[in-house]
Formats: C-alpha cells, sequence, structure tokens
C-alpha cells in the first residue's frame, strides 16, 4: 500500500496545477521540446520521449563532446548518474537505484545492464567503452527486463554509435596533460548516395599519477590504450538497411597498484574488448511494418599478472546472440514482437575454468495512444536458460516470465504525468546454479534456485517549456530472492534464496538556457541532477545497503557563444555510504562495515576554434582542468584518485 500511496500523492501534485494551465497552451515555434528528441531503447522502436512511461536521460552528442571524459564510467560519474565503483586502470562500475553492474565487469553477474546499439555489451566494466565515436547514451532508470532480459534490474545504459549524416567530414586529435598523458585521434564521418559512415581510432598512453595529498601512486600508469569504432551503413532499397558495426578496446600493461597504503608496484592487467554486429532494418513504404534482425559475436578478455610470483590469471568470454523483431504500426498504436539469444562462453585458467551459458527470450511489447494524449504501455517476456560448468560441475536450466505496464498522460503540450510498474530479474551465475568444484574450500551449486526478481512502482513528470526542463520521479523497488553463500553441514559452500531489500527515492534533472530565454545570441545555461534514497534497507538486517549512497548529484554551467567558444564548469557530488574495510582486513576476523564520507569533485573545459578555412575546415583548441581544488578523493577505499590535472589539445576538423 506504501507504494501505491506515494505514487498516488505525487501524481495528485504534480497534475492538479497541470490541468489548470490546459486551456493556455501557447504554441510558440520557437519552442524546443527535449521531449520531441528520439530513443529507441525503452520500447526498442523509435518513439518519440514523451510517449515514454518510465524515466528516461539521455546525454547527447554536444554535451558528450564538452565534457572532459574520455570513457563511459567518467561521463557517468560527472553526470551523477549513480554510484560509482572506480579502480586505478581500466575497471569501472556503476550502480543505478540500489543496484550496480559486477565491479570485476561479468555482463551475467551484474544487476545493471550495458547494451551496445541496443544488445548487450557482454561486460559491465564501463572503463572499456569509450567515448570518442559515441553519438549519445540513453539511460532506462528502473526495470528493463521486459525488453532486454537477465540483470537489467536498477537500470539500463544504451551506448548508441555515432551514424554518418551529411556531407563527409573527418578530424585529427591530440591531447598533451599531466602525469606525461599523450593522446592521438583520427576519424571520419559521413554520408554519400546510399552509404553512411562514420568512424574513430585513438591511442593514449599515461605515468603513474600523484594524489591530491601529493602521495605518489606508484603502479597506476599504463603503457597503451586503443579504441576503434566502426558503423557503415547502406540503403539497398528505400527504408532497407544492412549495417555493420565495429568496436574494439585494448588496455596493454595497466598498471594494478593495490591499496595506496600497501602500493604494489609490478602486478598489471591486460584488458580487451572486441565486438562486431550485422544488422537489418526494414520497413514498408506504407510505415504498416518495420523489422529488424542483428547478428553479433564478441570476445572480453582479461588477464592479470603478478611478476614477482611468476603468476597470471586469464579469463576470456566469448559472447553471441541474435535477434529479430517485427513491429506493427497501425494508426496511434504499435505491437512488437520478436525474440533475442544470447550464448555465453566462458574460459578461466583458474577453476571453475569453463562454462557456457544459453538464453533464448520470447517477447512482445505493445503501446497505444486515446485521445492523442493518454498513452498506455505493456510488456511479457520469457526467459529460458540453461548452464554447462563442462568439467567444474553438470548442466542445469531455469526460466522465467516478466512483465511491465505504464501510462502516461501528456496535460499540455509541454508537460507529461506518467506511471510505470515493472518487474525485473537476474539468472543465477552457471557456478551458483550448477557448479561442483573445488578452489581452496569446496563449492556446490543449488539447481533449486530461483531468479533473484523485482518489482518496482514508479511517478514523475517531465516538462519543457520554453527555455527550461524539469524531470522529477518518485519510485519504490522491492527485491526478492537475493542469492546468498552458505555452508552446509559437510563445510562445503553452496548457495541459497534468502532476503531481500527494500529501495525507495526519488530522481530530479533541472536545466534552464538563460541565454534563449532572453533571446541572447549565446547560451548560458546551468543544470543539475540528483538522485536521493530515502531508504535502502536490507530486509533481513533492517541495516543500510552497502556500497549504496543516499544522494548523488551533479550540477554546473554550460557556455556557448554559438561561434566556437563553448565551456562547461562541472561539480560531481557523491554520498556517504557503509562500507566493508578490506583496506584494514585481518584473516579469520569479521570484516569491519565502516562509514565512508562523501565528496565533491570539479571540472572545467573550454574549447575555442582557433582557425577557420572555411570549405577546408578549422582548427579547434581546447583545454581541461580535472579536480579543480585539487580534492582528495576516492571512489573506493585505499584507492585514491589523481590530483589537480591539466590537458590541452588541439584538433582540425575538416
Amino acid at each position: 500500500m506504501k507504494k501505491w500511496l506515494g505514487c498516488l500523492a505525487v501524481c495528485m501534485a504534480l497534475l492538479v496545477p497541470g490541468l489548470g494551465q490546459a486551456g493556455d497552451v501557447q504554441k510558440d515555434k520557437e519552442m524546443v521540446s527535449t521531449m520531441e528528441e528520439v530513443v529507441v531503447t525503452a520500447g526498442r522502436v523509435k518513439e518519440k520521449k514523451k510517449e515514454i512511461t518510465s524515466n528516461i536521460t539521455i546525454i547527447d552528442e554536444e554535451e558528450i563532446k564538452i565534457s572532459s571524459a574520455t570513457d563511459l564510467g567518467d561521463l557517468l560519474a560527472e553526470k551523477g548518474v549513480g554510484h560509482i565503483q572506480k579502480y586505478p586502470g581500466t575497471s569501472t562500475a556503476i550502480g543505478i537505484r540500489g543496484f550496480r553492474t559486477d565491479a570485476t565487469g561479468v555482463d551475467l553477474a551484474g544487476h545493471v545492464l550495458i547494451l551496445l546499439n541496443g544488445r548487450r555489451a557482454g561486460t559491465g566494466n564501463l572503463a572499456k567503452i569509450m567515448t570518442k565515436n559515441i553519438e549519445r547514451v540513453e539511460i532506462i532508470r528502473g526495470p528493463a527486463s521486459v525488453q532486454y532480459g537477465s540483470a537489467a534490474m536498477g537500470g539500463v545504459i544504451n551506448v548508441i554509435t555515432r551514424q554518418g549524416k551529411d556531407k563527409p567530414t573527418a578530424f585529427v586529435e591530440g591531447r598533451l596533460g599531466s602525469y606525461d598523458y599523450e593522446e592521438g585521434s583520427v576519424g571520419f564521418s559521413g554520408k554519400y548516395k546510399a552509404f553512411d559512415f562514420s568512424g574513430s581510432f585513438t591511442r593514449d598512453s599515461r605515468d603513474d599519477y600523484d594524489t591530491a595529498e601529493g602521495d605518489d601512486y606508484r603502479n597506476t600508469g599504463y603503457d597503451e590504450k586503443e579504441n576503434a569504432s566502426l558503423n557503415l551503413g547502406f540503403e539497398f532499397l528505400p527504408k532497407n538497411h544492412i549495417r555493420l558495426i565495429y568496436n574494439y578496446f585494448d588496455a596493454d600493461e595497466v598498471g594494478d597498484p593495490y591499496y595506496l597504503s600497501q602500493n604494489d608496484l609490478d602486478n598489471y592487467t591486460d584488458n580487451s574488448l572486441e565486438s562486431i554486429d550485422f544488422i537489418y532494418n526494414g520497413e514498408t513504404s506504407d510505415g504498416l511494418l518495420s523489422w529488424k534482425a542483428r547478428y553479433f559475436y564478441g570476445e572480453d578478455e582479461y588477464k592479470w599478472c603478478d611478476p614477482t610470483w611468476a603468476y597470471s590469471y586469464e579469463k576470456d568470454t566469448d559472447h553471441q546472440g541474435a535477434q529479430g523483431q517485427v513491429s506493427l504500426h497501425w494508426k496511434d498504436s504499435i505491437i512488437t514482437g520478436g525474440f533475442d539469444w544470447v550464448n555465453y562462453d566462458i574460459d578461466s585458467s583458474s577453476t571453475p575454468k569453463e562454462s557456457e551459458y544459453d538464453n533464448p527470450a520470447y517477447f512482445i511489447l505493445a503501446k497505444t495512444k486515446l485521445f492523442d494524449r493518454f498513452i498506455i504501455t505493456g510488456g511479457l517476456r520469457y526467459d529460458d536458460y540453461e548452464v554447462d560448468m563442462k568439467e567444474d560441475g553438470g548442466k542445469e536450466d531455469d526460466d522465467n516470465l516478466s512483465s511491465n505496464f505504464g501510462v502516461a498522460y501528456l496535460v499540455t503540450d509541454y508537460l507529461k504525468v506518467r506511471a510505470n510498474y515493472g518487474e525485473a530479474f537476474k539468472m543465477p551465475t552457471a557456478e551458483q546454479l550448477a557448479g561442483d568444484y573445488v578452489t581452496f574450500i569446496s563449492y556446490l551449486g543449488n539447481p533449486d534456485l530461483d531468479p533473484e526478481k523485482s518489482e518496482t512502482y514508479e511517478c514523475g513528470l517531465d516538462l519543457t517549456y520554453a527555455s527550461a526542463n524539469l524531470s522529477f520521479t518518485y519510485f519504490y523497488t522491492d527485491f526478492d530472492d537475493k542469492i546468498q553463500v552458505y555452508t552446509l553441514p559437510s563445510s562445503v559452500q553452496s548457495y541459497k534464496n534468502i532476503g531481500g531489500a527494500t529501495i525507495e527515492g526519488f530522481e530530479g534533472e533541472i536545466s534552464f538556457d538563460i541565454g534563449n530565454f532572453f533571446d541572447w545570441e549565446f547560451e548560458i545555461r546551468p543544470y543539475g541532477n540528483i538522485v536521493y534514497l530515502t531508504e535502502y534497507e536490507d530486509d533481513e538486517t533492517d541495516e543500510d545497503l552497502l556500497y549504496t549512497e543516499d544522494i548523488n548529484a551533479s550540477w554546473g554551467i554550460i557556455f556557448s557563444d554559438m561561434k566556437g567558444l563553448s565551456a562547461n564548469l562541472n561539480f560531481a557530488y557523491t554520498g556517504e555510504k557503509d562500507i566493508e574495510d578490506y583496506e584494514n582486513y585481518v584473516w579469520g576476523v569479521p570484516v569491519e562495515v565502516i562509514k565512508k564520507g562523501g565528496f565533491t569533485v570539479a571540472n572545467f573545459t573550454i574549447s575555442k576554434k582557433i582557425l577557420d578555412f572555411d570549405r577546408y575546415g578549422g582548427v579547434t583548441l581546447k583545454g581541461e582542468v580535472l579536480n579543480i581544488f585539487d580534492k582528495d578523493y576516492e571512489y573506493v577505499k585505499g584507492y585514491p584518485m589523481p590530483g589537480r590535472s591539466f590537458f590541452i589539445g588541439m584538433r582540425y576538423d575538416y
């Protein structure tokens, strides 16, 4: 009852003022509504943001360009999307609404799902996804298992590769910075007749960094990181496209320094992520039917080395999959049905050595608009999955049925109120379901495990009027069947469904373009984002969930003179949280739970077009100051981030 009363109270409070203004809508042709933005993640087909019943955040290309972030993890940290768990090197996890991706980057073990162009990325490590050739990032906050399956519990982050448009362009860019940072990039984009193309390649390196306290944090640099992205398309018939998308990331000898207090000087990791997609999109000439077919293949590789002890650990994950869907567009309704299939083959140099996961799924999604104002959405998904532990266990299978339902009402052309209910799940891993192996202790899977599940209720509003944008959401999540380790009478470790959690809170976004409001010839836009959890409690212990902040927020101001000068001053606040103090852990003694304090980090970027060659392009100079106030901060206790850092770059665009 609490969740429904909360939603009802918020919706009534938001709806009543809007109804009084419904008859006083001014048609201003200069009013640009972000609710008209097209998104593709929420219903797996192209939809306007104003017709989505869940909470959607979009980070567009201009925001990405002016950001100081070079990878997805830093971008989401700057935007205050949620919990960030970042280590030196190439390891970053993200949390949304009390759930997060797996800290080791294992896609199947997380509770937040990362997508590349609408399919599973095969990793939960955001540091492996670079921003150079990204067109936009779409974030569904809350459950999306009906659309995308397991792990889409706290949210879905869809990274969309840039697609070539207009006349061909190319760029060359170089950057230098603190701690001997060096970066070089090239890229191209455009469209020629029926072909469109976009691509980029970046290589960078960095030495060890210093903390804000002046400590030399050794073994935090890396020899080389490379990132490549390619998106090629061809329209062979009107409204029928084939597309090839290739993504590549490779990082060699990335320092693995351990805690600063126990600084390791020679351990390192090698990380790579590579994938290729083949996509066919089609549509009838009258737009009545549309369809999509996709096959993708990828490989995620991780290697950890300890030269002192001549020891290494390797883990390779091959993932492949297919998607097929058909949509019927009839008047103001859309019905989409289809299937997903993913297969993971995991090889490890230690026990358990090999496992396989196979998951076919079938879904149906529907949306209708009534009276041009009232929107209803719903969906069902059935997942069937089988795991095979090869030589370290057996075979087991399970299934899951998920549903969602949402409504939205367009009070005016610029105000929408919405409510949504969604179920989500995370499947047991192969080890949890079918394992039978020994490391330094024995593990035995439990074939009777159920998937972890959640139910989320949410409501909110989206407002876009003249120069102002506002979004507000209340949510309540009931998480059940949490899988935990327990000890059998035989001293063997196994798994069972026990306990759950209650998570409740608010999300808000606001921005206001002062320049546009006063009809100035430049943009000056303050903005702010906040996530505030009013409750995040373990149902069994009544204690706050570990590694979960009460508040994550970001705010700042963007300036642009529309003639080549732009700047962004950004502040990101990470709140307090309870953590386990592994830095001071003593063998045989229970890990102490402590309170980790909050912190604010400020970054500043500025760019200016300094040369304009008309038909032959131009040169832009960009400067960055990261951690402006030299704040001593750490996302993970014992792993401090760099002190104040400076970067300068030059880019030629043709």
